[in-house]
């Protein structure tokens, strides 16, 4: 006999939930397939399109746009949306990638990877490919930036000495990288591709190099760039001048005396807690007060000043930090460019005191603005009298001076840009100005007297009424 069916199940209860183990789930349906994302074969295929048109040895402009239609397929003909500008990128930098390790395993520089020796032919295929792209983006075909993040791999991927090729490529191109439509998408990527390689390099080393980087810098950004501005003027405080705080034995200088000079340093490392701190402030002029009479007291001769003329010497250009030891001190005093280098602080120190504050509480108090202008024209007189040429370099400093002035306001109403668009000259019919109406006596008011009087009996008398009033 057959075997009685089991008893259907109980129907489910509302007091708890029942778990189903995997076994007692009811078969579901295969899940869907996910939506096609970019794979390793797709970049592998649009690497592959790439390599084929490096070998091509003709100008980007005929091939460039049919190498990514090929190997994209974009949307539209001749621009890329955002999905395919980003799958594009993700395959030419590891195309990049590439390039640079087979450059290196050759033993190339790798601005020079693809060269022929024997021909003498440049045929670099890093530049080739940077120049493709520099042509995309210039023409609007594929995103802006995309050259600039090549760039930026590029260096990171490079040594020091192939950096100096790869930053000579992008010197040569800083025209089209400059321009609008490219500045725009990669300006925050140049500038941190040139701040990583500043810290890669030495100061003392690379000084050439730096240099070239941080005048690329000043052409490539314009002068209104925040980002290259003290906007909130803050002062470099790890710049301290230490000096000796106890005598020693064999000093022919007033020991008081160099510290009250050095102490100055203090001061100027950090105006704004001098102009806050009246102790401060009171402190200052004493000292300052005392190293103007001593400088009075001891005026240069002209041999003095011939005797140190920087001029001719080859290191005038280099900044000079001075020692502070205290047996110098008789030769400091003696020397013209310290003199110089001291009062030029003081003028500095003067202008950030004098220059307005955003509010008026900010600003010095009224006797504090007449110590600065007692001591400003003693130290002012000083410069004068310092050999050689005392007044010319007097008014070089004025002027540099002046020139901080109009530096200091122009960030404080915003850094304004300096490029002005030009006028648009308007139609001459739309533009033209209408022709006041010409009055027969100079004015309505008589013009029309005179008419009137022409029209009433009496007008002999209106006449010379009107003939003596003036016009």
């Amino acid at each position: 006999m057959a075997e009685p069916s089991p008893p259907p199940p109980p129907p489910p209860s509302n007091k708890g939930l029942r778990v189903l183990l995997a076994k007692d789930r009811a078969p579901t349906s295969p899940p869907s397939a996910p939506a096609a994302v970019s794979s390793h074969a797709d970049r592998d295929r649009i690497i592959g399109v790439f390599r084929t048109a490096l070998s091509r040895n003709e100008a980007p402009e005929a091939f460039a746009l049919q190498a990514v239609q090929e190997a994209i397929k974009p949307q539209k003909q001749t621009v890329l949306v955002l999905e395919e500008n980003q799958t594009l990128e993700n395959a030419l930098r590891r195309l990049l990638q590439e390039l640079v390790s087979s450059a290196v395993q050759s033993g190339k520089g790798i601005m020079q990877y693809g060269n022929s020796l024997d021909s003498g032919e440049s045929n670099c295929l890093i530049t080739h490919l940077l120049d493709i792209m520099l042509y995309l983006c210039e023409r609007g075909h594929v995103e802006g930036g995309m050259v600039f993040q090549l760039l930026e791999d590029l260096t990171d991927m490079s040594t020091i000495k192939d950096c100096k090729d790869v930053f000579g490529y992008i010197e040569s191109k800083q025209d089209v990288l400059g321009k609008q439509e490219l500045f725009g998408r990669g300006k925050l990527v140049m500038l941190r591709t040139c701040n990583q390689l500043l810290r890669r390099l030495s100061k003392s080393n690379d000084v050439v190099f730096c240099g070239r980087i941080i005048m690329f810098l000043a052409h490539f950004f314009p002068l209104s760039e925040r980002s290259a501005l003290n906007i909130k003027g803050v002062f470099n405080t790890s710049n301290e001048t230490k000096y000796e705080k106890d005598a020693t034995d064999g000093i022919s200088v007033d020991f008081n005396f160099y510290q009250t000079l050095w102490s100055l340093q203090e001061h100027f490392r950090n105006p704004a807690l001098t102009t806050t701190n009246p102790t401060k402030w009171q402190k200052f002029a004493s000292n300052l007060t005392v190293v103007l009479s001593t400088f009075e007291a001891q005026p240069l001769s002209d041999a003095d000043g011939k005797h140190n003329n920087l001029e001719q010497e080859e290191d005038a250009a280099f900044n000079i930090k001075y020692l502070t030891s205290s047996k110098l001190m008789g030769l400091e005093l003696k020397d013209a460019s310290f003199r110089r280098h001291i009062l030029v602080q003081c003028l500095i120190f003067f202008d950030y005191l004098k220059a307005p504050g955003k509010t008026d509480k900010e600003g010095p108090s009224e006797s504090m603005k007449e110590e600065i202008k007692s001591c400003e024209e003693r130290v002012k007189n000083l410069l004068e009298m310092i050999p050689p040429k005392g007044k010319e370099f007097l008014q070089s400093i004025e002027h540099i001076l002046e020139r901080e002035k109009n530096w200091v306001w122009w960030k404080r109403d915003g850094c304004p840009a300096f490029e002005k668009q030009p006028f648009e000259k308007k139609s001459s019919q739309a533009g033209a100005r209408k022709r006041k109406p010409r009055w027969r006596l100079g004015n309505k008011e008589l013009a029309q007297l005179w008419k009137w009087a022409e029209l009433n009996p009496d007008r002999g008398l209106v006449q010379i009424c009107c003939k003596s009033l003036p016009c």
